[in-house]
């Protein structure tokens, strides 16, 4: 018998109290070991998405399954572990005096303590590359780094899938490649939310397009962005110059 995917989403509808309608019936299925860029303009429902696989809204229309358990009141804390979010911004994820105590903080609340606690942090923190680094306070730390510590924070909780919201974005290139190489190391599935075409192109070798609500396409990222007609309906913009087919597919 087949493994359920990673992710699995159905006809998910859903509108914010506002009555503003955000999501339209959408669609989408990951398999376990994937890396998706989900790719679209500002306003097509990218983060509302996000926020129902784990959870953090919910209520409207269809369904959503995180390796075969839905989410739903019931698995909330399951799922919160299965399914882990690194916000755009690192701030809003590490609130503690040191890097190990954030890291450590969903752990904890796990019931992990002493020795299985302590590797956990260091597990975590040695696959950002940031082990050195336990006893830091965040604040003190490069903006860079801080976004690998928030990484870590997630990855402390073993998920079974990594939602990545803009990752690069406020990196400069050394810090970029180096996120890279941990996203590309990392043996989790991985669904990227970005407007960085070139990285989604780097990192994920299929990519959804999302507007208004919807996944209009769905395939090799490097067939999507080849693809002048779909961005530019999609308000999306490759850098000037830049040829998606002259670059290698990612690994993985």
């Amino acid at each position: 018998m087949s493994s359920p995917p990673a992710l699995d989403v159905r006809g998910l509808a859903f509108a914010y109290p506002d009555g503003r309608q955000a999501l339209f019936g959408v669609d989408l299925r990951v398999e376990a070991g994937e890396r998706v860029a989900l790719l679209g303009p500002n306003g097509a429902g990218k983060t509302t998405l996000a926020l129902h696989l784990n959870g953090i809204l919910g209520g409207g229309a269809g369904t959503v399954d995180v390796a075969g358990m839905r989410v739903a009141k019931a698995n909330l804390k399951e799922v919160r572990r299965r399914v882990g979010i690194v916000f755009q911004d690192p701030d809003d994820q590490l609130f503690m005096p040191t890097v190990a105590r954030d890291v450590g903080f969903g752990p904890a609340n796990l019931g992990q303590r002493g020795a299985e606690l302590a590797a956990s942090v260091h597990d975590a923190l040695h696959t950002v590359g940031m082990a050195e680094h336990a006893g830091r306070a965040p604040h003190h730390l490069s903006f860079g780094q801080r976004r690998r510590v928030a990484v870590a924070t997630v990855l402390s909780m073993r998920p079974d899938v990594l939602v990545l919201d803009e990752p690069s974005s406020n990196l400069d290139p050394a810090a970029r490649r180096e996120l890279a190489d941990v996203i590309t190391g990392l043996a989790v599935t991985t669904l990227m939310i970005t407007h960085d075409l070139p990285y989604a192109l780097q990192l994920c070798p299929r990519a959804l397009v999302m507007d208004e609500g919807t996944i209009v396409a769905d395939g090799p990222t490097r067939d999507l962005l080849a693809d002048a007609d779909l961005l530019a309906a999609h308000r999306l913009e490759l850098p000037y110059g830049f040829d998606p087919l002259s670059v290698p597919p990612p690994p993985g």
